[in-house]
């Protein structure tokens, strides 16, 4: 053996070298199975991480519906001036619904976001009961905000509570239904065409749209805390992308802090303003050769902390002398406050409305083309009934405040630079008029003690959280809402914050999120959400008392109250206990069912020799592009169209298509080139007169313009029947310049 040994290594080394490769495999066979455990556990924890991480893929469901409703004698909502009743149609007013599931459908949420002035108590508890029992427990209170772009021309009358049941004649029942039944379409529409799906996120400045039409309130806010931002308004646009798996586009969401007020209190026309043109344009790109209002892309543009932003970017000036009233009072010297009107970028409102519509369809394009952020994660919704009118707020370690009942102040009467009030009334009053007092001290009785005490430094002149004849004033129980997205999380706002104030509650919500380990939260203030509240300033704000702080309805403590409550949400959602959040006291439905003071309609007539329909003053055989084509018609009270659908619109632009020797519709209602003006005569009889501000872009050729209405007849002893009709006007052409 020790011979066979020799040759290359002895036999001691040979033996060691054996022993070394069997303690090596040993060795390793003992790591194997020591450690193999521990990686499997290991990657079953992977899994749960993954899993609360969330899926990439969702189902995703987009909807849009027609919600305008009454375009005819119905107040308009947002400047409370008894003199704007509406006389026709510029666009037409939509709901925009977006339903994002987890893949397994076991969670889910629904953001809305609708042409109208705010979303009123009233009709998200309709629109919540219409759900359920639609879909059971599917949608609910908790996974469904409901958000109004705040258009300030669309129809009124959809409130329950008194003080705007007076500014908009009583509740109308065709507006609410209009409103409620679009809001369930979209929903409708956006369930049933669900697909999975992908969303994206991105953010980025837009310029030239927005001033603060409250500078010097903005100013009262800690040096310290302005000098973190660069601009007194947010210019910031977050855009929602969605596509499905295959990448085909679904839809847009986006938020941005802009007033839609354009379109100024002496506007008669309903729209949907800045961002509803916006929309027009993005949804028109999207869904190229349709009508508006057609095709599957949804695109929305939805409100934000918008509480102290116009987009009257040329500021205040006395509209008497033309000198500029950008002061703390926002005072004329001549002719006082209701002399002091701010104005947008263009040679009218409309232009206005456009110009400003177009910068945030440009920007939203921008960012929604190169969005690259993807959104994942799993789905939550939390949501709280809450008594605003009594919350304790923790200010500090030592000192609490409390909100207050509601009341408005003296400065509530002034309005705005966007919307002057009608009595002289100055923004930033500090002290009460003795006339005023002894006024609504006799008709609304005076204010208490406590409630005076409650809401210093702000004179009260409505305290309508102590009136409740024939029904309360102003609402107590208020929704706080959040549901987050993966990393987004939407919070939604009852009221109109102005632009600290959304700055404070997005970095108190994302502290809140990260203080209980969820990290990199995007924050998305939603605004005019559930139930409208009016406006939440600063507390610093407060102090001065203008337009947005007298509106302040819940007292100097109302932003601290909400971010305490917000915060409440955010620690259930971070910590997976909102099943133990407290409902909170539901509001009361009330029955007002037959309180209105819109007119009656009455028969419609016809001059004698004329019927509904018959072309009054014809249009002119020819017409170049940039001119306005008209028509005028016998009319009929568009009120009667409200509640019947055999069509969707009270005019079409039609083009003669020679190979087919067809009419074709290239435009209607919904459209921002076409107006629909009404106007009413004398005993039932109208007239109706269409425009048609023929575009840079159209094709030369035949067109004609067509009416549609419906006639009432009212037979004796016998309910009401309506009939409809159309128009037509003479062919004319339309050539190049």
């Amino acid at each position: 053996m020790g011979e066979k040994c020799k040759s290359r290594f002895s036999c001691l080394e040979v033996v060691l070298i054996v022993l070394f490769t069997l303690m090596t495999i040993i060795a390793l066979i003992l790591l194997i199975l020591l450690f193999a455990p521990k990686k499997s556990r290991t990657a079953e924890n992977n899994g749960k991480l993954l899993k609360a991480d969330g899926p990439k893929n969702y189902l995703i469901g987009v909807g849009r519906s027609d919600c305008t409703g009454l375009v005819a004698e119905v107040p308009l909502m947002g400047y409370a001036n008894p003199d704007q009743l509406a006389g026709g149609i510029l666009s037409r007013l939509y709901s925009r619904a977006f339903i994002v599931a987890e893949p397994d459908d076991s969670k889910r949420v629904v953001f809305v976001s609708a042409d109208i002035g705010m979303v009123s108590q009233r009709l998200r508890l309709e629109v919540i009961k219409k759900l359920k029992s639609k879909y059971g427990e599917l949608y609910r209170q908790d996974n469904v905000i409901l958000s109004g772009t705040h258009t300030h021309s669309g129809p009124a009358g959809y409130f329950q509570y008194t003080i705007f049941l007076l500014t908009s004649k009583g509740l109308i029942k065709p507006s609410l239904n209009a409103l409620v039944n679009g809001i369930i379409k979209s929903i409708d529409i956006a369930h049933q065409n669900m697909k999975k799906g992908r969303l994206f996120i991105n953010k980025g400045l837009v310029e030239n749209c927005q001033i603060n039409r409250s500078p010097y309130s903005y100013l009262q806010n800690p040096e310290s805390e302005r000098n973190r931002y660069s601009s007194n308004t947010d210019k910031e646009m977050v855009v929602l992308k969605m596509v499905d798996v295959n990448g085909q586009e679904l839809g847009l969401l986006s938020w941005f802090a802009i007033h839609p007020v354009s379109m100024n209190n002496t506007n008669l026309l309903v729209n949907s303003d800045n961002v509803g043109y916006a929309s027009y344009l993005f949804e028109q790109e999207k869904n190229k050769g349709l009508l508006p209002g057609e095709g599957s892309f949804v695109a929305a543009f939805a409100s934000s902390n918008l509480g102290d932003v116009s987009p009257n970017i040329k500021g205040p000036h006395c509209i008497n002398t033309g000198e500029s009233c950008d002061n703390p009072n926002s005072y004329c010297s001549v002719g006082g406050a209701k002399m002091c009107m701010a104005a947008g970028p263009g040679s009218d409102m409309i232009e206005s409305t456009k110009i400003i519509g177009q910068n945030l369809y440009l920007k939203a394009k921008e960012l929604y083309t190169s969005a690259s952020q993807e959104v994942t994660g799993p789905l939550h919704s939390a949501h709280q009934w809450v008594n605003m009118s009594d919350v304790t707020v923790q200010l500090n370690a030592t000192h609490t405040g409390k909100t207050c009942k509601p009341a408005l102040g003296y400065s509530f009467a002034a309005g705005t630079i966007d919307g002057v009030g009608f009595l002289n009334f100055t923004q930033g009053s500090l002290e009460g008029q003795p006339f005023w007092e002894i006024v609504h001290n006799q008709l609304l009785g005076e204010p208490s003690n406590e409630t005076k005490e409650c809401h210093k430094p702000k004179p009260i002149l409505l305290n309508t959280g102590e009136i409740s004849f024939p029904y309360p004033w102003h609402p107590e129980i208020v929704d706080v809402q959040l549901f987050t997205i993966g990393s987004l999380a939407i919070v939604a706002l009852p009221g109109e914050l102005t632009t600290m104030s959304g700055r404070r509650l997005r970095e108190a919500v994302k502290s809140e999120f990260e203080s209980h380990g969820t990290q990199g939260m995007n924050v998305i203030i939603a605004g005019l959400c559930n139930v409208y509240t009016h406006y939440i300033t600063t507390y610093e704000e407060y102090q001065v008392q203008r337009y947005e702080a007298a509106s302040t309805i819940y007292g100097p403590h109302t932003l601290s109250a909400y971010i305490q409550l917000f915060r409440g949400l955010a620690k259930a959602i971070a910590m997976n206990t909102v099943q133990d959040l407290p409902n909170g006291p539901e509001p009361e439905f009330f029955s007002v069912t037959n309180i209105t003071l819109l007119p009656g309609v009455l028969a419609d007539v016809a001059p004698i020799g004329k019927k509904f329909g018959d072309v009054l003053q014809e249009v002119q055989p020819q017409y170049r592009v940039g001119e306005i084509a008209e028509a005028t018609f016998v009319g009929a009270n568009p009120r009667n169209s409200a509640q019947n659908t055999t069509h969707q619109t009270f005019l079409t632009v039609e083009k003669y298509e020679n190979i087919s020797g067809n009419w074709h519709v290239m435009y209607n209602d919904a459209s921002w080139d076409t107006r629909f003006y009404w106007t009413k005569g004398l005993l039932g009889r109208s007239k109706a007169k269409v425009e048609w501000h023929i575009p840079s872009s159209t094709e030369p050729g035949l067109y004609r313009i067509q009416y549609f209405g419906h006639h009432k007849v009212q037979p004796i002893l016998k309910p009401a029947q309506f009939y409809p009709f159309n128009g037509t006007s003479s062919t004319f052409e339309v050539v190049k310049l």
